[in-house]
């Protein structure tokens, strides 16, 4: 048998499952997205009524995050995900079935987001960070990238079934399909993970310190600095489908892009890790936040096809690091009987950012006829972001020098 051992040969199998896991159950960040137009078309209503069933359900998606975590830091990463599992079964077979836009935004919210598809998010990329110690940057950038990998397969998979059945079949489909696939694959995620040394728990302790926060206050830090980013983060993938359609492209051109978007946003992540893995959380932070703020520039220049498909890939290259760094950073600054608990709560205030970031876009549009100044909007928390990221970065190394001048 394989021993079950941080950095062994079953930790990157085991990987391996809950990237697939993640995958799978990541259709539910993505698959309202590509319905957007459909439902505005169906139950009749304006852009900012459409993109509200994707707010609640990132805002539901945050809040079952930490409910998750914190099962999983008490019972294990098996549980969340059975729940999570048999959520998304029931949650795209009871939307198929909405009479009107509030009833499909509630059962999303609640089923999709709510207990399902972040139970395959937070939860298991902090199981994933306890296994891992070398090479701890590259394995949750591959865990943290299960929701692209999800966005980038996804999309147009769910445009062509839409296109052929309509949405409310397509939905049926989803849920059947998650039963299916993901109760055999969560058998993989059995054993408990190995106990931690001490001194990493002390390592998290050395960390703060060197910060000069306490650890509530840097969770807060965290998690604004993921909304901001996030809100930011929104416009082009919540909106790019709409975004098209508007343009006369069409919604396939549409789910291309936001699948090219979140492919080379894989790359990125996974590049990302990496680099990690040399310069550290904050500063690969850093890069990708000023990288990603460059990309959104570039959204109110250029509206053409074809630069909008080149624009689609440079966003994801730019920005897939970000959403990581958080993850790595939590793990890295608290101790690891908290990481369900405190990588869920990162990750999930990025959702949150993604939610208000959906809406905030949807009502600017509604105002403005245009997503010119929904891009200002998402520049604008972008710079917050970006100046947190710097203050991390600016402290840690700071901090040393002004211990070092201290007198012994």
């Amino acid at each position: 048998m394989t021993a079950s051992t941080v950095d062994s040969t079953y930790a990157w199998w085991r990987l391996l499952a809950a990237v697939l896991l993640s995958t799978i159950g990541g259709v539910g960040l993505w698959s309202i997205v590509v319905a957007l137009p459909a439902v505005q078309a169906e139950f009749d209503v304006a852009r900012a009524g459409a993109s509200l069933p994707y707010t609640l359900t990132m805002l539901a998606f945050m809040m079952g995050g930490v409910l998750m975590g914190r099962l999983a830091d008490r019972f294990g990463v098996i549980l969340p995900v059975l729940i999570g599992t048999l959520a998304l079964g029931i949650g795209y077979v009871a939307t198929a079935f909405a009479r009107d836009l509030w009833q499909f935004a509630v059962l999303y919210a609640v089923f999709v987001g709510g207990f399902g598809s972040c139970a395959v998010f937070g939860p298991l990329v902090a199981d994933t960070s306890l296994w891992f110690t070398r090479r701890r940057g590259i394995a949750v950038a591959l865990c943290a990238s299960g929701n692209y990998f999800a966005g980038t397969v996804w999309p147009p998979i769910l445009q062509q079934l839409m296109a052929d059945h309509g949405w409310r079949a397509t939905h049926i489909g989803i849920g059947a399909f998650c039963v299916v696939t993901m109760l055999p694959l969560m058998l993989a995620l059995r054993r408990p993970p190995p106990i931690q040394a001490a001194e990493a728990a002390m390592a998290a302790g050395d960390g703060l310190a060197r910060l000069g926060l306490s650890s509530n206050a840097l969770q807060v830090l965290l998690m604004v600095a993921g909304i901001a980013c996030c809100v930011a983060m929104a416009m082009p993938q919540v909106h790019i489908v709409a975004y098209c359609v508007d343009l006369g492209y069409g919604p396939a051109r549409g789910a291309e892009m936001l699948s090219l978007m979140l492919g080379f946003g894989v790359i990125s992540r996974l590049i990302s890790g990496v680099i990690a893995d040399r310069i550290g959380a904050p500063a690969t932070l850093l890069l990708g936040s000023a990288l990603q703020c460059l990309a959104l520039a570039l959204f109110l220049r250029f509206d053409s096809l074809g630069s909008l498909y080149i624009l689609s890939i440079v966003f994801g290259l730019f920005q897939g690091g970000i959403v990581l760094s958080y993850a790595i950073m939590a793990r890295q600054f608290f101790p690891p009987a908290e990481a369900g608990l405190r990588v869920s709560l990162v990750l999930s205030a990025t959702l949150a950012g993604m939610a208000l970031g959906g809406w905030l876009s949807g009502v600017i549009f509604d105002a403005t006829a245009s997503y010119q100044m929904a891009v200002v909007n998402g520049i604008g928390w972008n710079l917050v972001n970006l100046a947190i990221a710097t203050w991390l970065v600016l402290r840690l190394r700071a901090r040393p020098m002004l211990a070092a001048r201290q007198p012994g």
